[in-house]
């Protein structure tokens, strides 16, 4: 479905900003509490949480993250899906949401309604509400930003920071190939495995994997190490290469490390009991620089997305 209008009358302009909110309360549905904890005032109230609060925010961007090919309602699910990802990689689960809208005009009034319905749908299903947002227009422009609020799932919250020389380098599902499978609007995000191995002391960090495994891998880098990985071990999405395990991006799996006095047999049965249906794999180490293997893979011959570039 094409993103923009044929006719003026299909279009968001032919309901002036007024009765679009109006439109977008309905097509939220149950998802959308009423005043004043949902959209209606100049911002919602939210019941107290106990426990650490956990915020993230993520766009999807008409022509970058989306294009006519990919249907409204699963546009709108990614959305959602991009914060859940970011929550499931540090143990988080979620609670409540706002969305800001940057539309042109002439944006298709029936593309809107299915992108909010595929949203809804996704709300629904991981328990998120939709409290409030905005719509601001911008012509040539369809944007949507999401803000995500949640809470730790457990005692422990997962970070980035807290991988030794040593530790293990772990990766949930398959790598590389989003694009070309539609898994990048496909995806379901780890928020119980995220939850899971937040419970796990020997998981000493973690993040998602959204702009590919040989930019990210350095977030996690401890301070004078190196990640040594073996390219026999990368799980390879089917018909892909290294290079796109490596830098293709939007794989919204859980890239986490394992210290090395955890026993892998071990760690590998647990988690196989909890989630038969999804793989882990240690990819490699670690090491410390002066110390790299020679079938270690060579990271600087590859490159992940880079915003801004």
């Amino acid at each position: 479905m094409h993103v923009f209008a044929r006719s003026s009358s299909g279009s968001v302009a032919a309901l002036g900003e007024v009765k679009l909110i109006a439109a977008i309360r309905r097509w939220l549905g149950s998802v959308s509490p009423a005043t004043p904890f949902g959209i209606g005032d100049d911002c919602a109230v939210l019941p107290a949480v106990s426990g650490r609060q956990l915020i993230t925010v993520d766009p999807v961007i008409f022509g970058r993250h989306f294009d006519h090919s990919v249907p409204p309602r699963a546009v709108g699910a990614k959305l959602l899906k991009r914060n859940l990802s970011d929550l499931a990689a540090m143990g988080g689960t979620p609670t409540a949401a706002v969305l800001a809208l940057t539309l042109d005009p002439h944006t298709c009034l029936h593309w809107l309604e299915e992108f909010y319905r595929g949203l809804a749908a996704c709300a629904r299903r991981h328990a998120v509400t939709v409290v409030g947002g905005d719509v601001a227009q911008s012509d040539g422009t369809v944007a949507a930003s999401l803000t995500l609020l949640g809470k730790a799932a457990g005692p422990r919250i997962l970070t980035r920071i807290g991988a030794r020389i040593g530790d293990r380098i772990c990766v949930t599902g398959s790598l590389g190939g989003s694009l070309r499978s539609g898994h990048h609007y496909r995806f379901v995000p780890r928020l119980a495995e995220g939850a899971w191995l937040a419970r796990q002391k020997e998981v000493t960090a973690m993040l998602d994997l959204s702009d590919g495994l040989a930019k990210d891998i350095h977030a996690l880098t401890p301070p004078g190490s190196a990640p040594n990985i073996s390219e026999c071990l990368l799980p390879l999405r089917r018909g892909c290469d290294t290079r796109a395990a490596l830098s293709d991006g939007e794989d919204y799996e859980l890239l986490f490390t394992l210290s090395q006095r955890k026993d892998f047999s071990r760690f590998t049965r647990d988690w196989q009991r909890a989630f038969p249906r999804l793989k882990v794999t240690c990819i490699g180490r670690f090491e410390r620089k002066s110390a790299r293997h020679q079938n270690s893979l060579n990271l600087q011959g590859y490159h992940g997305f880079e915003h801004l570039h």
